[in-house]
């Protein structure tokens, strides 16, 4: 037996010098160790033997088994170092050569107004407030004195759900939240996604995003209205822009204004993108309404306040000289990349 074994032995460690890499060293291992190996043969032949024989006869199988083992161990060491050391070598760098620059991505032009718009008025002292989108026919229309029968709906075509849920056409029912929760002084901007069925074309579209903004407190007059929107246009037109202001009509506000800015193409001069009129009208404003405040639970002979509204689109058309509002919504890398 022990002829047998040193044959074994032999046989073993010639296997193991074979190996050349992890997956073929496990192989070799399963083949002279497992259960078919000619070491368990002889291990399940020791019942043949005389019973004196048998305790130095499996004490030298487990040696020569033992041996295997460890040789298994240095060959797996050896290897694997072989693998790493390959690996490295593969997987060599060159610090030296110059990186390459990975494109990087930009806000979307919507976003640089709103973030631009939302920075104008927090340094003025706004908070910013949201409501959800999908709004009560109440909020929407009917605290903003636009009741069920009132003629100015038709002015907003609008997406209902339920006979008394819709999708927000405006922000302002975000306004009338807080002064149903809050007592003045109140001085918020809602900026939001809204939602019209207007047909789509070159200045419409379905959804669109506003900024609308309120300021409530005792004494607050016009002239407040106007130095707000006046510092909001020199911040997102430049310094020299001019705004002025035209009577309008909103069931929200009385009085109610429209707001011009002066061109910043041709300085109020008069062009092509100003029709001549040196002047483009951006956003709609007034005094805040006393039945809208009565209705929040806010005395309006104690209190007034004024209310703004600010189409996102428009300004990021006049800013950026975009001609068409559809190009903002249709994810054109080509567009979108002159924004980065």
């Amino acid at each position: 037996m022990l002829e047998k074994l040193k044959a074994i032995r032999s046989a073993a460690f010639a296997r193991l010098e074979e190996a050349d890499s992890m997956q073929k060293l496990n192989d070799i291992r399963a083949e002279i160790l497992g259960k078919k190996c000619e070491l368990s043969q002889l291990l399940r032949s020791m019942g043949q033997l005389a019973p004196e024989e048998r305790p130095k006869a499996g004490a030298a199988v487990n040696a020569v088994r033992q041996e295997i083992e460890a040789r298994f161990e240095e060959m797996r060491a050896i290897i694997q170092k072989k693998e790493k050391e390959a690996a490295l070598l593969n997987e060599k760098i060159d610090v030296t050569m110059p990186g390459k620059r990975l494109p990087s991505g930009g806000l979307h032009p919507i976003n640089i107004v709103r973030n631009d718009i939302v920075d104008i008025f927090t340094r003025m002292g706004y908070d910013i407030v949201d409501g959800p989108e999908i709004e009560t026919d109440y909020y929407n229309f009917q605290a903003l004195n636009l009741p069920l029968d009132h003629p100015a709906r038709d002015m907003q075509d609008t997406f209902y759900i339920t006979k008394n849920l819709l999708l927000r056409t405006q922000t302002s029912a975000a306004q009338i939240r807080t002064m149903e929760k809050q007592k003045p002084p109140i001085k918020i901007l809602s900026p939001g996604r809204v939602f019209r069925a207007d047909e789509v074309d070159a200045t419409h579209s379905p959804v669109f995003h506003q900024c609308e903004g309120l300021v409530v407190g005792k004494g607050i007059t016009m002239c407040d209205l106007k130095g707000a929107l006046d510092l909001f246009a020199k911040g997102m037109f430049g310094p020299k822009t001019r705004t002025r202001f035209r009577p309008s009509f909103f069931p929200f506000t009385e009085p109610s204004v429209e707001v011009d800015v002066s061109c910043s193409l041709c300085d109020g001069k008069g062009c092509r993108v100003c029709k001549g009129a040196g002047w483009i009208e951006i956003l709609g404003a007034g005094m805040v309404n006393p039945k809208v405040l009565a209705g929040c639970g806010i005395d309006p002979e104690e209190y007034s306040g004024f209310a703004f509204g600010i189409g996102l689109e428009r300004v990021a058309l006049l800013r950026y000289g975009i001609s068409d509002m559809r190009l903002m919504f249709e994810n054109d890398v080509r567009f979108l990349n002159q924004f980065r």
